[in-house]
């Protein structure tokens, strides 16, 4: 690694001085420890968020759940407050990684890392999330910017995320053995607006399916998202999967989430 000085701020408010300042925000560790390893990041200083208590918690507050950035995935996995409102969000968050990545990462990093293949960035999306910062509330659908990239400013802190509790939901995922990434995850959520659905490990970042949505409002059946052709033209190619092999398991994810879905009480 490259020398860095290490600070571990208790409030939110230190924490996001020292990251204005020019200082790399620390949260889970799960993608920035790996980086300094390999000495692909030289951040010269680092701020611990662990030990910023506001920071974590999940509780339920009317038709929202909301759970502090610093929220590690297994907490969110085992949450009886998850579990009852968003059962696939809890899922979601049991099947990232393995155990070791469920101890330490989370909810905040990941959504602010914005890994292509991440899984939180397709919950928060297709659940209209709302990303609360040290400055200001940012809609999930203006969030997520490109590849690693967020709407976030220098210096600006994920410190909660609060997800509309949906009538149903579920997310499928097709993990990369070696990795347990989503080479394709599908995230469906019937809202209060009508049917959302968001992908993850297609693209260069996390994307709403424009043309399932507009199906499955239509018609919320297996045969109606199975009935569109998906546009491989904008997915990503690598040495797992073409984009026409990616474009057929988002219609068949996409399909198990609403067979999930049709079934479920």
């Amino acid at each position: 690694m490259y020398a860095f000085t290490y600070e571990a701020p208790t409030s939110t408010a230190a924490a996001a001085a020292q990251a204005a300042a020019g200082a790399r925000p620390l949260a889970g560790g799960q993608s920035l420890l790996p980086s300094l390893r390999l000495r692909l990041a030289d951040p010269g200083q680092l701020v611990d968020l662990g030990r910023i208590p506001e920071l974590a918690g999940i509780r339920k507050e009317g038709d929202h759940i909301v759970i502090g950035a610093m929220a590690r995935h297994q907490q969110v996995a085992d949450s009886a407050e998850v579990r009852a409102a968003i059962p696939a969000l809890a899922d979601l968050a049991n099947h990232i990684g393995d155990r070791q990545v469920r101890a330490r990462g989370t909810l905040g990093g990941s959504l602010a890392n914005n890994d292509p293949a991440a899984c939180y960035p397709s919950a928060a999306l297709a659940l209209g999330a709302t990303i609360v910062t040290n400055q200001r509330e940012i809609a999930a659908d203006d969030f997520f910017v490109g590849m690693y990239t967020t709407a976030l400013e220098e210096g600006e802190l994920i410190t909660a995320v609060r997800f509309p509790i949906p009538r149903k939901a579920s997310y499928q995922k097709f993990r990369q053995g070696a990795s347990r990434f989503a080479l394709v995850g599908v995230f469906v959520a019937q809202t209060a607006s009508g049917v959302r659905v968001a992908v993850t490990g297609a693209a260069s970042s996390v994307f709403r399916q424009s043309a399932l949505e507009a199906a499955l409002n239509q018609s919320f059946t297996v045969a109606s998202a199975a009935a569109v052709k998906v546009d491989a033209s904008d997915l990503g190619s690598d040495i797992h999967a073409s984009p026409v092999y990616r474009a057929q398991l988002i219609s068949v994810l996409t399909q198990r989430a609403v067979k999930e879905m049709a079934s479920s009480p």
